[in-house]
């Protein structure tokens, strides 16, 4: 071969050509229909003593990145997403069964309960993660 340089150089491209192929396709294969899954993670009791009318100075704080690990059916992890700074969380998921479990925070007692969800047909809102500030 008299330009072994050039040989290279056209291999480089084709292979660059081909990566750039395969990105486009795996992008056009994962999208898929879903639906939402959203909620809040909140933290409480914050005042030591309740009182009767309730003080809203004493409502539950929402819990910012707190981690939610979304598990499919065969118990694979699927997704891992933090709440925002408000506490909510929201998540675009294919119809199935998942379960969705928080992980302990630094500061507060326990964790959160897991939640078992089926999506397909209406988004899914309002799933509550409560956490235990430890005041009483």
């Amino acid at each position: 071969m008299r330009h072994p340089a050039i040989a290279i150089l056209a291999l480089v491209a084709m292979i660059a050509a081909c990566g750039e192929v395969t990105r486009l396709e795996a992008a056009s294969t994962t999208t898929h229909p879903g639906y939402t899954v959203s909620g809040y993670a909140h933290a409480g009791p914050t005042c030591p003593v309740l009182q009767n009318p309730p003080d809203p100075a004493c409502d539950d704080r929402p819990v910012p990145n707190a981690v939610i690990l979304v598990f499919d059916a065969s118990d694979t992890q699927v997704a891992e997403l933090p709440t925002a700074a408000d506490g909510t969380f929201s998540i675009l998921l294919s119809p199935g069964s998942y379960t969705l479990v928080p992980r302990p925070v630094e500061g507060l007692l326990g964790t959160a309960a897991a939640v078992e969800v089926v999506v397909g047909g209406e988004p899914i809102t309002g799933l509550d993660f409560a956490y235990d500030t430890g005041i009483r």
